[in-house]
C-alpha cells in the first residue's frame, strides 16, 4: 500500500512541474540559463518619459536596461517574455540592451526619441508657493523636463528646483531660493540637438512666499564648546544652520524657538572671540546674531551624568566599562573590538602582574583608559583598574546567554585589562580635600595641570593629597560607607556624593618604593576627578546571597586633558 502511495505522490509532483514548465514563466525564480533576447519593442519611437514594451525571452531576470548605452529604468518585470522599460531624459535614440548574469541581449532596430516641447498648464498651476516647500507642476511632455527653473522678476538669472519626482503629466518639485516674492517658471528640455529653456516670455507666474527668519534682541554670554543656547523669535523653523565661526553647530529648531550646540571645532583652549550667523534660504541669505560670540574651551574634559552597570546578564544592562578619555560608555560586546583589544588578544599575559603591564608602550596606548565597578560574593562593590585582577572580567557577558564563549574574554580564564588606574577617596574630615570635594561637587573645576595638581612621587603625593593608600581596587567601605546597609534587598536611589581622585599611569604602570609596594604617585599619565551621585544597589530576588550584579552607578568626572608633564612642576 505504501508503494502505490509513493506512486501516486510521485506522478502528481512530476505532473506539477510539467504543467509549471508549460506555462508563461511569471513567478518562478530559474536558474539564468541565457542571456536576454528582443523580439520586439513598442511604441518604435516615442518623447521622453514614455513607457517602452519589450517582448522577447528571458526578461525576467535581466538586471540592467540601456538606450544607446545610457542607462535607462526598469519599470516592470512582466514575465520572462514581457518586460517594460522607461525612455529616459538622459538617453538618446540607438539600440536597447537587456543585461542579465548570463549576457547582454540587444535589439535588431533603434529606438527613436521624438522631442516634444514641454507645456505647463498655467490654468491649474497653483498662484503661490511657500520658499523651500514642494509644489506640483501638471502639464503636457513633463519627462521630457531636464531641468525646472525658478527666475525672479526683474532677474536675469534663475535657481534650479530640486525635481521630487515626475511622470509623463507632472512633476513635483521644491522651490528654490527666489530673490523677491514673484517669480517666473521656465522648463528646460532637449530639443533634439541641444538644451534649451520654454521662452520667459510665456512663463507662467506664481507668488513666492518668503519667510524671513527674524530673531529676539539678546545678548550672549561666554559659552563653553558642547553647552546649548536657545535664541527665540519667528520663522526659525526656515534656518539652515548655525555657523559659530566657520564651524556649522548641531540644530534643534521650531517656528518661535531655536537651539544650537556650541561646536568643537578647532578653537584654542580657553577663551575665543568668534562671530555667531545665522544662514537661511539654502545659504542664500544669513544674519549676524552676533559679531563677537566669545567661545569657551575647558582646559579639562567634563563628562556629566554618565551611567554604568554592574556585571549581570540582562541584555540592557550590559553596557559596563566607560573611558574619562573618550566620555564614552562602552558596551560589554564592543570591548574586545573598540575598547581593548590588547587584552582580548593577550588575555592573562597582557600584564606581568597586578597594575604592572607586559604589553608594548605602543600597544598600551592603543587602548584608552577606562574603568568599571564589580560587586563579589560578599556584596562588596569596588570601583575597578582594568589591571587590578586577572579574574574580574570573565565574570562580564557579552550577551544574554549561558557559555564561556559569551564571557568578555571569550573564555572562563584569566584575563587583565591594558589600562592601569588608581583610585583614592577622598575626606571630608581632611580641610585640603573638603575644599577640593565642594569644588568638584559645585562644578568648578576648570583646570587639572601640574601647577594645580603637583605630584611628589617621594612624598606620594597628589596636590598635597597623600595616596599612599590609593587602590587598583576601591571599596565601597572608602567611598559609600554605610549606604547600603546589610544589602539583602534592593537599596535605590541611594546619593553617595563622593569624590574619587582617579589615576591613569603609562605603560610602565606605577613603580614599586623601596618596601616592594606600588607607589602610586609614579608614573601618572592624566589626573580626574569621580563625582559619584547615584547608585541603584539591586540584589539578585531569587537568590539574596548572591551579589548586586545588576546595580547601576551615576557619575560626573573631570579629566585632565593632556598628559602630565613633570617638567612643569615647581
Amino acid at each position: 500500500m505504501k508503494k502505490s502511495i509513493n506512486r501516486i505522490l510521485g506522478f502528481v509532483a512530476t505532473s506539477a512541474l510539467l504543467f509549471a514548465a508549460s506555462c508563461d514563466k511569471t513567478y518562478v525564480d530559474e536558474e539564468v540559463v541565457s542571456a536576454p533576447r528582443i523580439d520586439s519593442f513598442s511604441p518604435a519611437s516615442a518623447p521622453v518619459g514614455e513607457e517602452i514594451v519589450i517582448t522577447g525571452a528571458f526578461l525576467n531576470t535581466v538586471t540592467r536596461a540601456t538606450i544607446d548605452g545610457v542607462e535607462v529604468p526598469i519599470v516592470e518585470r512582466v514575465s520572462d517574455t514581457r518586460l517594460s522599460i522607461l525612455a529616459a531624459a538622459e538617453a538618446r535614440s540607438g539600440r536597447i540592451a537587456l543585461e542579465n548574469p548570463t549576457g547582454t541581449g540587444v535589439s535588431g532596430s533603434d529606438f527613436v526619441y521624438s522631442y516634444a516641447a514641454p507645456e505647463i498648464t498655467a490654468s491649474i498651476l497653483q498662484p503661490s508657493v511657500d520658499m523651500g516647500d514642494q509644489m506640483l507642476i501638471a502639464g503636457r511632455y513633463m519627462g521630457a523636463v531636464e531641468a525646472v527653473i525658478f527666475t525672479a522678476e526683474g532677474m536675469t538669472a534663475g535657481n534650479e528646483a530640486a525635481i521630487v519626482s515626475r511622470n509623463s503629466e507632472e512633476l513635483v518639485v521644491k522651490c528654490p531660493y527666489v530673490e523677491n516674492n514673484r517669480a517666473r517658471i521656465t522648463l528646460r528640455y532637449f530639443n533634439g540637438s541641444e538644451s534649451v529653456e520654454t521662452p520667459m516670455e510665456e512663463a507662467p507666474a506664481i507668488e513666492v512666499k518668503r519667510y524671513k527668519p527674524s530673531f529676539d534682541a539678546v545678548t550672549f554670554e561666554r559659552t563653553a564648546v558642547g553647552r546649548s543656547v536657545t535664541v527665540t523669535g519667528s520663522y526659525l523653523d526656515k534656518v539652515d544652520k548655525i555657523l559659530v565661526g566657520e564651524f556649522e553647530a548641531q540644530l534643534f529648531k521650531e517656528h518661535a524657538k531655536l537651539t544650537f550646540t556650541v561646536p568643537a571645532g578647532d578653537f584654542a583652549d580657553g577663551e575665543t572671540e568668534t562671530s555667531l550667523v545665522a544662514s537661511y534660504f539654502d545659504g542664500h541669505e544669513s544674519y549676524t546674531l552676533a559679531e563677537k560670540f566669545l567661545v569657551y574651551v575647558p582646559f579639562v574634559k567634563y563628562w556629566e551624568n554618565m551611567r554604568v552597570w554592574g556585571h549581570g546578564k540582562a541584555a540592557e544592562q550590559l553596557a559596563c566599562f566607560f573611558s574619562p578619555e573618550t566620555g564614552r560608555v562602552y558596551a560589554n560586546m564592543d570591548w574586545r573590538t573598540s575598547l581593548d583589544p590588547v587584552a582580548y588578544q593577550y588575555q592573562g599575559n597582557t600584564c606581568k602582574e597586578a597594575q604592572i603591564p607586559a604589553v608594548s608602550a605602543e600597544e598600551y596606548g592603543s587602548v584608552p583608559p577606562y574603568f568599571y565597578f564589580y560587586c563579589n560574593n560578599s556584596c562588596v562593590v569596588s570601583i575597578n583598574s582594568p589591571a587590578s585582577s586577572a579574574g574580574l572580567l570573565k565574570n562580564f557577558w557579552v550577551a544574554n546567554a549561558s557559555g564561556d564563549a559569551n564571557r568578555l574574554p571569550g573564555a572562563n580564564g584569566n584575563c587583565w585589562g591594558t589600562a592601569v588606574m588608581g583610585f583614592r577617596a577622598l575626606k571630608e574630615n581632611n580641610a585640603a580635600e573638603k575644599e577640593l570635594i565642594d569644588k568638584v561637587r559645585a562644578g568648578q573645576i576648570e583646570n587639572i595641570d601640574e601647577s594645580l595638581f603637583p605630584i611628589d612621587a617621594e612624598a606620594k603625593t597628589v596636590a598635597g593629597i597623600g595616596v599612599g593608600s590609593a587602590s587598583a581596587q576601591l571599596k565601597d567601605s572608602e567611598w559609600a560607607d554605610g549606604l547600603f546597609g546589610d544589602k539583602k534587598s534592593d537599596v535605590l536611589n541611594v546619593k553617595p556624593d563622593a569624590v574619587v581622585l582617579v589615576l591613569y599611569y603609562d605603560h610602565n604602570g606605577p613603580a614599586k618604593d623601596a618596601e616592594n609596594k606600588l607607589n602610586y604617585a609614579s608614573n601618572v599619565k592624566r589626573i580626574g576627578l569621580l563625582h559619584i551621585t547615584e547608585v541603584n544597589f539591586r540584589i539578585d530576588q531569587a537568590n539574596s546571597s548572591k551579589p548586586a550584579t545588576l546595580s547601576d552607578y551615576t557619575f560626573n568626572i573631570y579629566w585632565q586633558k593632556y598628559d602630565y608633564d613633570y617638567s612643569k612642576v615647581k
